[in-house]
């Protein structure tokens, strides 16, 4: 049964939207309300999502304009990317995870892990980005307003290479919803179900879901249009 099939390839984290998008993409002829039923009758249940926990402190950051204004579809790539940080618990203590998102494609094109929550993490996110992607003057980088994003040296490179800071409201996650989303996919579909016993050992599954998995596929549950059909993943 193909919606045994796809719940059980995604790890047992898809939902009915989710299982229904698939199927729409393999061509499979339903409606979500019988894949719900469906679910319901063979007892196919998503995993659950674990509670948030907030990693910002805009105390002393001077904000920037959000010029951004939660318009998440845009023309090309490096025309705007949006960055955030997100945490993955292990038994010796957090590991948080940085990343940049491209806003058109929705790729992952920075993403450095740290034991600490400083401005090292969006630093080495940018400087990775950076290195991954050719852009020109004029990109929009998009963040909430955390201390690490008021460091002297993310705002040197934002201005060595011709890069307009905007950042969210105070207090409004939807204004970077979709890194938001991202992390939530991660956690639910990787982090909240392993039990890494040292920050080592959980290292190893971002990159594999990041690089492996993620970028090189095209999700069901992102919305193709005109304007990102057929980019690349990587």
């Amino acid at each position: 049964m193909l919606v045994i099939e796809i719940h059980a390839a995604s790890n047992q984290t898809y939902g009915a939207p989710r299982v229904h998008a698939e199927l729409t993409a393999r061509g499979e002829r339903c409606g979500n309300s019988t894949v719900v039923l469906l679910m319901r009758r063979g007892r196919i249940v998503p995993k659950t999502i674990a509670k948030f926990r907030v990693t910002t402190d805009s105390r002393k950051t001077k904000a920037a304009p959000n010029l951004l204004d939660q318009q998440f579809m845009v023309p090309r790539s490096n025309v705007c990317w949006a960055v955030d940080i997100t945490f993955i618990p292990t038994r010796e203590g957090w590991l948080y995870l940085a990343v940049i998102l491209d806003l058109y494609s929705r790729v992952v094109v920075g993403w450095p892990m740290g034991h600490r929550l400083t401005q090292v993490l969006v630093v080495d996110a940018l400087t990775m980005a950076l290195m991954r992607r050719h852009i020109a003057t004029g990109l929009l980088l998009h963040s909430d307003q955390g201390c690490q994003y008021a460091a002297a040296e993310y705002h040197a490179i934002l201005a060595e290479h011709g890069i307009t800071c905007s950042m969210s409201r105070k207090g409004n996650c939807w204004d970077n919803a979709v890194v938001e989303s991202f992390f939530g996919t991660l956690k639910t579909e990787l982090a909240h179900h392993q039990d890494y016993k040292t920050r080592a050992q959980a290292l190893v599954s971002p990159f594999r879901y990041i690089e492996v998995f993620y970028n090189r596929i095209n999700p069901p549950w992102v919305m193709s249009t005109p304007a990102n059909q057929g980019e690349a993943r990587v």
